[in-house]
């Protein structure tokens, strides 16, 4: 990997990922580990960003696990989440039940996504052919003779051209590496949107319901610690509505979903405190182009909906580089191989987003339509409710997902040290 001092900056690389989200940053770190010389370019300063995905669930942490980072990484602060329960009017019933998994750990971890990805970065900077650039927005793919060849990126010092073997667009829902690709995006339709913000905890807070649901109105409340992240669902495109409703509505809202909150809803002074998600479901027809790849987001925007979209955008990482790590380091990456990506982890995408929808239509918008009247227990939760062994269900599609991948790739720089007796 080599690099000049110029203002316009060169480097060259055998993979450049645009995007230093989950995705983006478990590549690089697994093909750095089996000796592929990668570039991750990530377009901020850092990674403190408020309201990104924060539930590392069982099939991440058993990824750790697989390469015996588990006990470190769980010393990060986190809160442990073995089961899920959801308020339906005056109806609680747990949905999912993590602790009969497969896995090393029975439980969802809520952890900072910055603390997730600084973890990642300072364990992939151990090996000698990653390297991360921050603040590195990529503005243009380069291409040769159809073949894109690498990515040009602006930085603070000026313009960085990087040529790479392979691309890989890890940048998100609103990815430019796709737009200027000029890939064809299957839109499913979304029919909500998020009001995200968060609320201190209180020391006699009730226990952790991960869903309030009333006539009308969805709240999910994810524990922080020392405050509570709050969820607002709404129906796609009314934000604008509500806002005009009044801050003070929007509080009473609020408290009517979690009367707890009552005396610090105040908290939400004004609406720079409440950020809106705009939630987009979609997939690439295809996710190759040659020289290019997209995975995680960039390739399939997911719901919110079980809070699955960083995990399966962490799978989507582990087997790229099962796939791709031995082909990147030998320079004989084919349109075959980049192919072979898609057609792993396309069945279990489509599995989660078909049920996303039917969540979505059948469910959250019938809530949202409702005008009133006491809150029943639909029928699949009153089942949940009766036959506890059938909360292992959701909990297997949440916390694991069709099709989990486990690492295959070497630690190369390991093999060496045993090699050399070191």
């Amino acid at each position: 990997m080599s690099a000049t001092t110029t203002s316009d900056r060169k480097l060259k690389a055998q993979c450049c990922i645009a995007g230093g989200g989950p995705a983006g940053m478990m590549l690089g770190f697994l093909l750095a580990r089996a000796g592929v010389e990668v570039v991750v370019l990530e377009k901020h300063a850092d990674f403190l960003r408020d309201f990104r995905g924060d539930t590392i669930h069982p099939s991440t942490l058993e990824v750790m696990y697989e390469l015996g980072l588990l006990e470190d990484f769980l010393k990060r602060p986190h809160q442990e989440l073995d089961h899920i329960d959801a308020q339906f009017g005056d109806h609680r019933v747990t949905i999912g039940d993590f602790t009969h998994l497969p896995t090393q750990c029975k439980f969802i971890a809520l952890m900072p996504q910055w603390d997730f990805l600084n973890f990642l970065v300072e364990h992939a900077k151990r090996y000698p052919g990653f390297r991360v650039e921050m603040q590195a927005e990529v503005t243009k793919l380069t291409e040769t003779d159809g073949r894109v060849t690498g990515v040009e990126a602006k930085t603070p010092k000026g313009v960085l051209r990087l040529e790479a073997d392979l691309t890989v667009g890890a940048d998100g829902r609103s990815s430019t590496v796709r737009e200027h690709a000029g890939m064809k995006v299957i839109d499913l339709g979304a029919a909500m949107d998020v009001f995200w913000m968060r609320i201190s905890k209180g020391a006699d807070d009730p226990g952790q319901t991960l869903g309030r649901v009333d006539p009308g109105s969805i709240l999910v409340m994810l524990d922080r610690g020392d405050y509570w992240q709050c969820a607002f669902v709404i129906p796609k495109g009314t934000a604008d509505d509500v806002r005009e409703k009044g801050l003070a509505a929007f509080r009473e809202r609020i408290v009517e979903l979690a009367p707890h909150l009552r005396d610090r809803v105040d908290e939400l002074k004004s609406w720079e405190d409440i950020k809106l998600l705009t939630v987009k479901v979609d997939r690439l027809k295809r996710w190759d182009r040659p020289g290019l790849l997209c995975i995680g987001d960039a390739a399939h925007a997911m719901s919110p909906i079980g809070g699955v979209g960083i995990n399966l955008a962490i799978q989507d990482a582990i087997a790229a580089a099962n796939i791709l790590a031995t082909p990147l380091r030998r320079g004989t990456v084919t349109q075959e191989d980049l192919k072979t990506v898609q057609k792993r982890r396309e069945f279990p995408t489509r599995v989660i987003q078909r049920v996303q929808i039917f969540i979505q239509n059948n469910g959250i918008l019938n809530v949202l339509g409702s005008k009133g009247g006491p809150m029943e227990l639909p029928l699949p939760f009153r089942l949940l409710g009766e036959f506890p062994w059938l909360r292992r269900i959701p909990a297997r599609l949440v916390g694991m997902g069709p099709r989990p991948e486990h690492v295959e790739t070497p630690d190369l720089a390991a093999e060496k040290r045993a090699d050399s007796g070191v």
